[in-house]
């Protein structure tokens, strides 16, 4: 019975989760109110904030589940026997941007929950843990690159990870704001800035 009961709250914060993040998607964060999501849901309100307090923690919450996904498909493509270069790597981790951030996708929400971290508390909390599992995944990256030769002697595997981190943030806004750009655009940019070793195929 406990677990059937387990089973029967994550269906139902689930439920809250998915509602919430078609009203974000439609009206944005501001305009969202939480009566908003309690009709989305077709949840009372009392049966909603059982399981979130505001407006900020759904937001939140929202943000670890949108990324969770992304990380664990970074970690997949970095964590091949051989680590594949740059370009590959973020034509395949932006092919799955595209994939998640359609009229009513999950990363449609990113840069709104970006601007909500910096003036709320709240919200800032899983913006920033979720950056910065990130940037842990490309700092393992780095690092395998240079053990491999493919980045010369004495590069800093740091600061590439926090370099490498900014073109998703790019590639997001400029694939929902201008609709002009493709993974291939990202991934021949990058060839063409980071083209490797002589003796490393693309």
């Amino acid at each position: 019975m406990p677990r059937v009961s387990e089973e029967h709250l994550e269906r139902r914060r689930q439920q809250i989760l998915d509602a919430a993040q078609l009203c974000f998607a439609r009206k944005g964060f501001h305009e969202t109110s939480m009566q908003d999501v309690f009709a989305e849901s077709q949840m009372s309100a009392g049966a909603v904030y059982r399981y979130f307090t505001s407006k900020n923690e759904i937001i939140g919450a929202l943000v670890s589940h949108t990324m969770g996904p992304l990380r664990e498909r970074l970690a997949e493509i970095i964590r091949t026997e051989t680590p594949p270069p740059p370009a590959e790597v973020i034509r395949l981790l932006t092919t799955e941007i595209v994939k998640r951030s359609g009229p009513d996708g999950p990363l449609r929400l990113a840069p709104q929950a970006w601007a909500l971290a910096l003036v709320s508390h709240e919200a800032a909390v899983p913006v920033r843990t979720a950056l910065a599992s990130m940037r842990e995944l490309w700092l393992e990256y780095a690092e395998r690159l240079c053990e491999t030769g493919w980045l010369p002697p004495g590069t800093d595997p740091g600061v590439i990870a926090k370099t490498i981190i900014g073109l998703l943030p790019g590639f997001i806004l400029q694939h929902l704001l201008l609709e002009d750009v493709e993974p291939d655009d990202f991934a021949r940019g990058l060839e063409v800035m980071l083209p490797g070793p002589p003796h490393h195929p693309r």
